[in-house]
């Protein structure tokens, strides 16, 4: 018996353990049925536990050294979806198993594959860009992520990862951002953040349910309006958690209609500059994806005074700088610095008289949105003394690239210190038509 059929077979045992089966073996019972039927439905519960626990005690009772043999062949084997499910059942075992999978399994920084949830919310790989498309909708307003299973750009098989929906407001334009491929909505309990912007499109704002590590510096998650009074506030009404901004998109204004592509800036709060050093890192990673509340999620109330305040003069904090706390310290050091990305500027080609990217094959439509992301400059330390100041340092490569391949495919590809979910994010901002930039 191959070690793949095990594991099928292992997931379908708990498949098989549903609370229905287990009323239907205990109302069969005499003792249990009739006017005891308030009992059976507990003690069906309680049977129902008991087994799955029993079940679990007795995978979790095999040898740590033959388990880790398993869980190392399993995971060598098993390097792509869609058989890398196995290596998901297997961390569904039971507690054993699933702490042993955490060690042999590494973050996609180290191994570049997407396991578990939580590697959408973790930094890409240090080796290489991890190949996404994006799916768009434009009669449902939604877009849907998909990990590549193969190199070719115009193949539609693929590991689904996030979706987005389109919510057009009066002065605002909101993304929902889901791991649940169907109830796209800030209600739904795959819910990890949302995209918002200003009325022209050129500014937007990032917010992700998981607390950055400098959650503390970063300004109030969503400010409310001072424009109603504050008599007309109900107290019932708390105040938005568990939405942190850690990032900012700006798309410059062509004021002067010159011809060219789109010039964004993108401002990462919870990445720090020195992440893109060879040896810098991303701090606080998330090890799991954290519970939230609806109420603590998505806070847009339906009465208008209550609303949040998106006019021009709101989002005159996406200037570009770091958002931090009311009374921060503004002269922080360089290394907790936020990263700061910049399109990579294309070259004019005489023979096809248009702007070029080098995109190695996986963008093959010309468009306005297609773009590629390089680390900015940090600026240099102050010169000590009477030393000349040292050169900025320069990173010249695409941490993210998206590009038109199909009418409404587009192609998505990331790595360190971006996570799939900051990518993502960020290429929502290039669908929204923006007249003032072009």
């Amino acid at each position: 018996m191959t070690l793949r059929s095990i594991v099928r077979d292992l997931r379908e045992s708990f498949g098989n353990l549903s609370r229905r089966n287990f009323e239907a073996k205990i109302s069969s019972v005499p003792s249990l049925s009739g006017h005891h039927r308030g009992k059976s439905l507990e003690s069906a519960s309680d049977l129902q536990d008991s087994l799955v626990t029993n079940l679990q005690g007795n995978w979790a009772s095999l040898p740590p050294e033959l388990l880790r043999d398993v869980m190392k062949r399993l995971e060598e084997d098993d390097s792509n979806w869609p058989s890398r499910k196995d290596v998901v059942a297997c961390a569904s075992v039971c507690t054993t198993w699933r702490e042993m999978c955490k060690d042999i399994v590494r973050n996609p920084e180290f191994c570049g594959k997407l396991t578990f949830p939580v590697s959408l919310k973790q930094p890409g790989s240090r080796d290489g860009l991890i190949q996404c498309f994006i799916k768009r909708d434009k009669s449902k307003l939604t877009y849907r992520l998909y990990l590549s299973l193969t190199s070719a750009v115009l193949d539609d098989n693929g590991k689904f990862l996030l979706s987005a929906k389109r919510s057009r407001r009066t002065t605002y334009t909101d993304y929902a951002i889901s791991m649940d491929p169907k109830n796209i909505s800030r209600s739904s309990s795959g819910y990890i953040g949302k995209l918002r912007s200003n009325f022209l499109g050129t500014k937007f704002i990032i917010y992700d349910t998981q607390p950055p590590y400098n959650a503390s510096k970063l300004c109030p998650q969503e400010r409310t309006s001072r424009r109603f009074s504050s008599r007309k506030v109900s107290p019932k009404v708390p105040a938005a958690t568990g939405s942190y901004p850690i990032a900012q998109v700006n798309y410059e204004l062509n004021v002067l209609g010159t011809r060219g592509p789109r010039r964004m800036q993108c401002t990462m709060n919870s990445i720090p500059t020195s992440a893109v050093d060879p040896d810098g890192v991303v701090p606080g990673q998330p090890k799991e994806l954290l519970p939230r509340l609806f109420e603590e999620s998505f806070r847009t109330t339906a009465s208008s005074r209550y609303s949040t305040d998106f006019s021009s003069c709101r989002f005159s904090e996406f200037g570009g700088g770091p958002l931090r706390e009311e009374g921060g310290d503004e002269n922080a050091g360089d290394k907790e610095s936020p990263l700061v990305l910049k399109n990579k500027s294309p070259r004019w080609h005489e023979q096809l008289q248009c702007w070029c990217l080098n995109f190695r094959g996986r963008v093959t439509v010309a468009s306005v949105k297609n773009f590629q992301l390089i680390a900015a400059p940090a600026p240099p330390p102050p010169a000590s003394g009477g030393e000349a100041a040292p050169e900025p340092s320069h990173h010249d490569t695409v941490l993210l690239q998206f590009g038109k391949v199909s009418k409404d495919t587009f192609t998505m590809d990331y790595r360190y210190p971006l996570s799939a979910f900051q990518a993502f994010a960020i290429c929502l901002t290039s669908f929204d038509t923006k007249l003032a930039c072009e």
